[in-house]
């Protein structure tokens, strides 16, 4: 995970401080606008492209075949060879097209395209009494199609998707598999070779191939090529698709196998990663009861994607966090809170930011779990970028809770920690410091309480931070500190 995204600006957040007033569904849009701007991911833990560079396992005749025709040859005698009239040529020629495409390092990628053996290769797509060759073109556009985004293109616009899409429902189970691990690395590439891929058809025949009896390397290939047609927004994959696919995701997230719970998850995060439709979608599925149970998974692999997805369901609406809460993701968040890897503990504080953003019968259900002390020690001892995070959830918190809240809030001791962020070189983060301090400030006033919060932010040396906030060289850092000394700790003569 990265740090926010800079559109996630202080002023964006700080208006959930500013409509304390306002009803639920101003601050729940508020939420949803702030939540939809989270993150800028620069590297998922998700490849959207693989090259196959291991060798299947071929039935004996293929692998006597390729025996046979395994020779080394230079690119023009390839080029020369896919061009022949012999069928024999034709398929050493393709075969070794796909050895140099296969290679771990520097595969002559863009050679192999300019060289213009796309078009031939996609007509040996079409040899159906040629398995071999068919396997062999599959497997040369697969490792094409891994590149980059204009090698990809190269792949799409010399006509590959349909004739791939056909090579679906091979008898040739090689074949196959090939065929789902190009149209993956192709609808991995955006949304636009994405819904090229959906509107060739493909859905239905990768959801025909599975079967209680599938190979489970073959099972894999289709579930994460499945969750390429899932990813990308702007747009969504078209409501259609995901009709077709949510039954078969909701089914695959019961399986054993990491691989394939990893990528269902990844595709169920794709798919709630947007507006309360496409989330109420994925929940009223019945799937929420699952994920929160692979949220306690050791793999990280399959535990990131799991919280990742229901970090967006309580982005939704709060029914749809209720039903998350409901299916015991609170109970979960303390012991992701203290998770060894920071990444975890980030991805857990931003879900609970958007539960601390809810009603207040969300906030006394997070209360209720213990998930306080856990808070605190974050904002204590946390990397910074869970820190911020944590800074998120309690003022999502505060500007949402009752008094009593607000008070176990502060029995909590949470005020230490947020003074000693004072000294932050973060802007926003202090701003928003300052703005929780002066809002308990002013709880604290209504109930006759703000001269013993008072001594006790004194006690932390909070007045002085405070105070020397009021030099700061950001000019709204330096009034707001002014405005809380002047309101609440100036003494009159």
């Amino acid at each position: 995970l990265v740090s926010m995204s800079n559109s996630d600006a202080p002023e964006e957040r700080l208006r959930k401080f500013k409509y304390r007033g306002k009803d639920a569904s101003m601050r729940r849009q508020q939420r949803i606008v702030v939540s939809q701007k989270l993150r800028k991911v620069k590297k998922d833990e998700q490849t959207f492209k693989r090259r196959n560079i291991v060798s299947f396992s071929h039935d004996p005749a293929s692998e006597n075949l390729a025996e046979e025709m395994s020779v080394s040859l230079t690119l023009s005698e390839i080029i020369k060879g896919v061009n022949s009239s012999d069928p024999i040529l034709r398929f050493q020629a393709t075969q070794e097209a796909r050895k140099m495409l296969s290679w771990e390092r520097n595969p002559p990628l863009k050679l192999v395209v300019e060289a213009g053996l796309i078009p031939r290769l996609v007509e040996f797509l079409k040899s159906s009494l040629y398995p071999c060759l068919q396997f062999e073109a599959a497997w040369a556009l697969t490792n094409i199609a891994s590149g980059t985004s204009e090698q990809t293109r190269a792949v799409v616009e010399g006509g590959a998707v349909q004739p791939l899409v056909e090579l679906l429902s091979s008898t040739h189970m090689i074949v196959c598999e090939q065929a789902v691990w190009a149209l993956g690395n192709i609808a991995g590439d955006g949304s636009k070779f994405r819904d090229i891929v959906i509107s060739s058809n493909a859905i239905p025949h990768l959801l025909a191939l599975i079967s209680s009896n599938i190979p489970i390397t073959f099972l894999r290939n289709i579930t994460w090529t499945l969750s390429n047609l899932c990813r990308n927004k702007n747009p969504y994959p078209c409501q259609k698709a995901v009709k077709q696919m949510l039954p078969v995701l909701s089914q695959l997230l019961q399986h054993h196998d990491n691989e394939i719970l990893s990528d269902t998850c990844w595709a169920l995060s794709y798919l709630t990663d947007g507006c309360n439709e496409r989330i109420g979608e994925v929940v009223n599925t019945g799937i929420l009861p699952r994920l929160v149970e692979l949220m306690t998974s050791s793999e990280l692999s399959v535990l990131t994607p799991s919280l990742r997805t229901v970090g967006n369901i309580v982005t939704g609406t709060d029914q749809q966090t209720q039903m998350a809460i409901d299916a015991g993701m609170l109970n979960i968040l303390p012991q992701l809170l203290r998770h060894p890897k920071p990444s975890i503990q980030k991805e857990a504080t931003w879900a609970l930011s958007n539960v601390a953003a809810g009603p207040r019968h969300h906030i006394q259900q997070l209360i209720a779990c213990d998930i306080l002390p856990s808070l605190v020690a974050l904002l204590k001892n946390g990397e910074f970028k869970v820190q911020k995070e944590a800074v998120w959830t309690v003022a999502n918190f505060t500007t949402g809770a009752n008094m009593d809240q607000l008070i176990q809030l502060v029995h909590s001791g949470v005020l230490e920690p947020l003074i000693n962020l004072l000294i932050v070189p973060d802007v926003k983060i202090v701003l928003i410091i300052l703005d929780i301090i002066a809002y308990i400030l002013q709880a604290a006033e209504k109930v006759s309480e703000k001269e013993n919060l008072c001594l006790l932010i004194e006690e932390l040396g909070g007045i002085d931070k405070i105070e020397a906030l009021q030099l700061h060289e950001n000019h709204r850092i330096g009034q707001t500190a002014l405005r809380i000394i002047e309101k609440h700790f100036e003494v009159s003569d």
